[in-house]
């Protein structure tokens, strides 16, 4: 497997970037029309952190992490390492090493599609990370990838500097032209669901604030005390 190292991709302006670090993955995913997710299966090592960065992405060969090494050296000041695989692997690819050479120009974390191992190290030194299994096992260093190119994730596509938002609810991708569109819009359902929290403290049904009750009758559900349910039930 040949490959590129593409040294100087565009990247999210980091003002939008720091924008969407002050919303929840699932309030990002839901203002750009629930799209963006990474899936599942990518979860965090740690709990109660949440990060975003701009992407530098990884594609290696399965249980090989040479090409992580080579992307260290294209990693800086706010980015987020993103690797995955050229087919599927759990082997555990990243440890305490790789993070104290990320941490050092900077990165924020790290999500891989594929193994992690050292999470205790990892969680003491607080570099967050996200990945599709935890292993032990170990890899070689044999064989060529890519850095900085597409990489897919679950189907989703992650391209070099786009933004990456990631917490305890997963991980979701921002392709960086609508970097700022999103924050926008983030802060203003962001801002509805205020509205809303404040309306259930006080009582307020979601059925009655949504218009759900219409929805129901809609969809043919009807209401019955449990007498005319049962009488109901006799009858069947």
């Amino acid at each position: 497997m040949s490959g590129v190292i593409v040294t100087d991709p565009p990247k999210a302006d980091p003002r939008d970037v720091d924008a969407l670090a002050g919303f929840g993955v699932a309030t990002v995913s839901e203002a750009m029309g629930r799209t963006g997710l990474l899936g599942p299966g990518v979860r965090p090592i740690q709990q109660g952190v949440r990060v975003a960065g701009t992407a530098v992405t990884v594609l290696s060969w399965p249980g090989d992490n040479l090409m992580i090494h080579a992307a260290v050296e294209q990693c800086g000041e706010g980015d987020i390492l993103v690797v995955t695989t050229t087919s599927p692997s759990t082997d555990g690819m990243f440890g305490e090493l790789f993070a104290t050479a990320l941490r050092q120009r900077g990165v924020r974390g790290l999500v891989i599609n594929a193994g992690i191992r050292d999470t205790q190290e990892l969680r003491e030194m607080e570099f967050p990370a996200w990945s599709l299994a935890v292993s032990a096992q170990g890899t070689v260093k044999a064989t060529g990838g890519s850095v900085n190119v597409p990489v897919a994730i679950d189907g989703q596509v992650i391209r070099p500097g786009d933004v990456i938002l990631a917490d305890d609810d997963g991980v979701v991708v921002v392709p960086r032209e609508r970097a700022r569109a999103t924050a926008l819009a983030s802060e203003a359902r962001e801002a509805k669901e205020a509205r809303s929290r404040a309306a259930f403290l006080d009582g307020e049904l979601g059925l009655d604030r949504y218009g759900l009750r219409e929805t129901l009758k809609k969809l043919g559900v009807v209401y019955r005390t449990h007498e005319e349910y049962s009488r109901e039930g006799d009858r069947s």
